[in-house]
């Protein structure tokens, strides 16, 4: 059965119009925030590029990664979505760091890991990701001994 082209095209005017109802209008909008790609600003290999990761609320935020960082297993008390934008990114699920159990997520796959799902990364290449969730942004380490916090001097 092929779908009723004129229903899609009306339900996509109908939403159009329910968002243009909600955004802000008059001198007290908030501007919009359009960023490409030599606008954004990186900062220790991080990009706010909305919210506050640290803060409750809405975050977007971009990392680079070097070639086969390894981020040990830990997990989020929020959903974390992960866009890939450059690269490839390797995710497993579990409790211990295996390579061999990493599902590869080349430029363009998006992943979303629901809260407290124990996870472990690394990247194929250098590798730009992009997050976004509700923060404020944690990590809980699985084995506390993996907390970069800890090992500071």
């Amino acid at each position: 059965m092929k779908p009723n082209v004129r229903s899609f095209v009306t339900a996509l005017v109908l939403i159009g119009y329910v968002c243009l109802a909600q955004a802000p209008q008059g001198k007290n909008a908030e501007p919009a925030k359009i960023f490409t790609p030599p606008t954004i600003t990186w900062k220790d290999d991080m990009a706010v590029l909305a919210g506050d990761p640290a803060k409750p609320g809405l975050f977007v935020l971009r990392i680079k990664m070097p070639d086969a960082v390894i981020i040990p297993p830990h997990w989020h008390p929020e959903d974390e979505n992960i866009t890939v934008i450059d690269g490839v990114f390797l995710m497993g699920m579990g409790d211990k760091f295996d390579g061999s159990a990493m599902k590869e997520m080349p430029a363009g796959s998006f992943a979303t890991m629901p809260k407290e799902m124990h996870h472990f990364v690394s990247c194929r290449g250098a590798t730009t990701v992009q997050l976004h969730g509700m923060g404020p942004l944690v990590f809980k380490w699985v084995n506390p001994e993996d907390d970069p916090e800890r090992r500071k001097p």
